[in-house]
């Protein structure tokens, strides 16, 4: 049996031209990432990262458009499944209210179903692809810088 594993991420810029990315620890395993996460069955990509934003930030979005969607094979680092993930330019329709951190992996609040979290938000100019995990979200990251002059935020 195949599994796949469809992933669905936001990048997200504030009117400060800041982008949003998570830190997280599961399984003893930390990484950096762009919010979002799983499609579950019957549900959209637009609904999932909706879904997703609203579980993992407590905000609303707004989907502008798609950035880039993977086409070599990725294994997941968490399991055998082949993953698939598809990345939206985003807009958040309610304010960011999050504990927002300066320091990679500063954990402070209590884990959530064994998931640590904490947001940071880093100029554009200054994220680079070394600083994200994994091969696909470094990807997205290089494919938005290409067109990220011609966006209107």
């Amino acid at each position: 049996m195949f599994l796949f594993n469809v992933r669905v991420y936001g990048i997200l810029i504030n009117e400060h031209g800041e982008v949003l990315i998570s830190d997280e620890r599961t399984e003893n395993v930390s990484f950096t990432k762009f919010p979002g996460g799983g499609l579950e069955y019957g549900e959209g990509l637009i609904d999932a990262l909706k879904r997703e934003f609203m579980e993992e930030t407590g905000m609303e979005i707004e989907v502008l458009q798609h950035i880039y969607t993977t086409d070599f094979y990725e294994k997941s680092s968490f399991n055998e499944s082949q993953i698939i993930s598809i990345y939206y330019l985003v807009r958040n329709l309610t304010q960011i209210n999050l504990n927002i951190r300066s320091i990679c992996f500063d954990f402070t609040e209590k884990s959530i179903e064994g998931k640590l979290q904490a947001f940071r938000l880093i100029p554009i100019k200054k994220l680079q692809e070394k600083e994200l995990t994994f091969k696909t979200d470094k990807v997205a990251w290089v494919e938005f810088l290409k067109i990220a002059d011609k966006i209107q935020l």
